[in-house]
C-alpha cells in the first residue's frame, strides 16, 4: 500500500468526526476531488476555523507502473483499498507520478 498526497482545501461537514474535501491533480494535470471524513487524510484534528490548504495523504493501491513515450514512470493507482475511497466523480483509478506517492 500507498499514500498518494492530496491538499486538504476545505472543511465540508461538522458531522462527526469532520468531513473535508482534498484536491490532487492527475499525470495529465486534471484535478480531482475527494471529500470523505478528516481521519482518512490526516491526524491532524481539523474543523471549518482550521487553516487551509494542508497537506494530507489517502490510502492506495500501486496496480501498475510503466513508462510513458518520453520515458517517464507513471503509476496507475487504486484507491479502492484499503477503504473503498472514491473521487466526486466516482473515480478510484488514477494515473500519477511516483513523486506523488509515498510507501506505507
Amino acid at each position: 500500500m500507498g499514500q498518494l498526497a492530496v491538499q486538504i482545501v476545505r472543511f465540508v461537514d461538522d458531522a462527526q468526526p469532520g468531513w473535508v474535501a482534498c484536491e490532487f491533480l492527475d499525470a495529465h494535470g486534471r484535478s480531482h476531488t475527494i471529500i470523505d471524513k478528516v481521519p482518512t487524510f490526516t491526524v491532524a484534528m481539523l474543523d471549518a476555523a482550521s487553516v487551509y490548504p494542508r497537506p494530507g495523504s489517502v490510502g492506495c493501491e500501486i496496480v501498475a507502473r510503466w513508462k510513458d513515450a518520453s520515458g517517464g514512470e507513471l503509476l496507475r493507482i487504486s484507491t479502492a483499498k484499503p477503504c473503498w475511497i472514491t473521487s466526486t466523480e466516482e473515480l478510484s483509478e488514477f494515473v500519477v507520478l511516483p513523486s506523488q506517492v509515498a510507501d506505507d
